[in-house]
């Protein structure tokens, strides 16, 4: 699959997907979005791949944000329809059986801090910014940011950042709770790796469990513990589950298939 604004690779059992538009400092147009729902699709359903990470081409930014360009002019309708189509991506992201983890290398603004908060697990380097400062164009965020910045930090903060447009830097962004891992822009993706190949050595049937239990959390009309169970009961008619006590009993690591 080829795509004309990220770069997409896939090696030791990770999917890699680049966002590539350096000229505009990999803001996200609607092309853009599209093929990134395309790649996390790809990724989802290659048998081979057991975990995703998405970054930004650079040093400068992760994703700075939507492509203003293609605001102008539009209807009420083309706006509902815009965000839609956005939040129908990120929600693909939020809900990947397979762990999805940002690499924030720079500027993580309005579309940017939403494509990151989409992702399970965000690691960034010290040169990162977060924010959502949509109002400043007579907006708001669009493709879920309102909803999962709150999520993530609380109500206070967010709408603090949001009606605020501050930005905030990596490390405020860590203290708040909004990302995983604080690092330097050279150990950035080796602690990607690193916490992607910690949890490549668990049981994918369970860490798809575990994805869909917590976003059931999330989920109006779903009651989370009902899913909980739902999903601990299908764990035990797993291959893995099998191998994962008998490598317990047997004091041995345990070989996981995905099966």
């Amino acid at each position: 699959m080829t795509f004309e604004n990220i770069l997409t690779r896939n090696e030791n059992e990770i999917s890699f997907i680049t966002i590539n538009r350096p000229d505009k400092l990999n803001a996200l147009n609607k092309k853009t979005v599209q093929e990134i729902g395309g790649a996390i699709q790809a990724a989802i359903a290659d048998t081979s791949v057991r975990g995703i990470i998405i970054t930004g081409t650079g040093s400068k930014s992760f994703v700075a944000g939507a492509d203003i360009s293609e605001f102008t002019g539009l209807t009420v309708e083309q706006g509902k329809a815009m965000a839609r189509a956005g939040q129908e991506v990120f929600k693909s992201i939020e809900s990947s059986p397979k762990p999805v983890i940002a690499a924030v290398n720079g500027f993580a603004l309005g579309g940017g801090c939403e494509l990151a908060m989409a992702c399970h697990l965000r690691v960034a380097s010290d040169n990162a910014k977060f924010g959502q400062p949509e109002v400043n164009l007579g907006l708001i965020a669009g493709y879920g940011g309102t909803q999962r910045l709150t999520q993530l930090i609380g109500k206070a903060k967010s709408l603090e950042l949001h009606m605020s447009a501050d930005l905030i830097s990596a490390e405020q962004a860590f203290h708040l709770g909004l990302i995983n891992y604080l690092t330097t822009a050279e150990q950035l993706l080796p602690k990607c790796l690193e916490l992607m190949e910690k949890i490549k050595s668990k049981a994918p049937l369970a860490i798809a469990g575990i994805i869909t239990s917590i976003n059931a959390y999330y989920t109006e009309g779903i009651n989370g513990f009902d899913c909980e169970v739902n999903e601990f009961g299908k764990s035990f008619s797993t291959e893995d589950f099998k191998e994962g006590t008998s490598a317990f009993l047997e004091k041995r690591k345990a070989k996981f298939s995905g099966k």
